[in-house]
């Protein structure tokens, strides 16, 4: 299970990053918003998947209060899933 999270860690932090640095811009910039409407969809279900699986593990890693709710924080600050995949689930 936790070889699973790693990976939808992995994918989350990927969306947020794509979805905020090039989807964002083109819709801005360029006036094309197909972009964030797919980029943003993979997003929301990556994200709901990664709380979900942290949820879930939760228990298997004996995470208290404070860890969950960093692990799941992170999944909101760009880079921040990175940071729990190599913090909290090696």
């Amino acid at each position: 299970m936790i070889k699973s999270f790693r990976s939808i860690a992995l994918l989350e932090g990927l969306s947020l990053l794509a979805l905020l640095f090039f989807a964002m811009p083109m819709k801005y910039i360029a006036g094309n918003p197909i972009y964030v409407k797919n980029i943003g969809m993979a997003h929301g279900i990556l994200f709901i998947l990664y709380v979900a699986f942290a949820i879930l593990i939760k228990n298997e890693q004996k995470w208290n209060v404070k860890t969950f709710a960093i692990v799941c924080l992170a999944s909101v600050v760009p880079f921040g899933t990175f940071y729990i995949e190599k913090k909290y689930l090696q």
